[in-house]
């Protein structure tokens, strides 16, 4: 795993990576941490997640998923299922459903330039640790990077 400091939203929109992926939960709701980002600069990755069913926890491990075109240039955001719900006590992460999305982006996004977010350690309070080591063998193989948020000072 590559790491980076940056904005994961602004390195898309310059064509940094071509698939970018970010954690959801299975209700549709995109109001906290990067995905509300996602949700102002890329309205069609929300539209692609209002289109699945709304509180499905079939949906943990599986991903919705947006073609966008910014400056010229194309990326591809995956809503990433990886917990349940958005509020409650404890870890929200599901570290499974975590390591299915993974391994499904792996099969569909293979030779892909891949970058995200802490996934699931955020808001999610999942820990980092555990995460990081399932991405890193998911994707193993693959060009992919953590890309640490540092403010660009422009949105």
């Amino acid at each position: 795993m590559k790491t980076i400091d940056g904005d994961l939203l602004l390195l898309a929109n310059t064509g940094s990576f071509e698939v970018i992926v970010h954690g959801c939960n299975c209700f549709c709701e995109m109001n906290g941490g990067i995905a509300r980002s996602i949700q102002q600069h890329f309205p069609e990755a929300y539209q692609a997640d209002l289109a699945t069913a709304r509180g499905d926890k079939e949906k943990l491990g599986t991903y919705s998923v947006a073609s966008v075109h910014r400056n010229g240039k194309q990326v591809v955001i995956v809503n990433a299922y990886t917990q349940y719900h958005w509020s409650g006590k404890g870890v929200l992460a599901d570290y499974e459903a975590i390591r299915d999305v993974f391994t499904a982006i792996k099969r569909d996004f293979a030779g892909c330039k891949i970058a995200y977010p802490r996934i699931g350690a955020g808001l999610a309070r999942g820990d980092w640790r555990v995460i990081e080591k399932i991405i890193d063998e998911q994707l193993h193989g693959e060009e992919h990077t953590l890309v640490n948020f540092v403010s660009s000072g422009a949105q």
